[in-house]
């Protein structure tokens, strides 16, 4: 079982710092996901944007979202 999202903040160049309910900060590249489906429409920088919490991870205004297990495993931990 992997922690919930409890913030996101849409950075530059399609990457998300997250924060996990275990305090920890990880940052997550969408550029591999851009591509894909629904998620081609966050290429629209505008739409990138608009990234909010959802219950335990996150979504866009697009409807478009990702599991936190995805999210935490293939997201860097931040070490400042």
């Amino acid at each position: 079982m992997y922690p919930a999202i409890k913030q996101v903040k849409p950075l530059d160049d399609y990457n998300l710092l997250l924060t996990f309910e275990n305090g920890e900060k990880r940052q997550f590249d969408m550029t591999p996901y851009l591509n894909i489906g629904l998620f081609q429409e966050l290429r629209d920088e505008k739409m990138f944007k608009t990234v909010k919490t959802s219950f335990d991870t996150i979504e866009w205004d697009n409807e478009a979202d990702l599991d936190p297990e995805i999210l935490y495993k293939e997201s860097k931990q931040i070490t400042k």
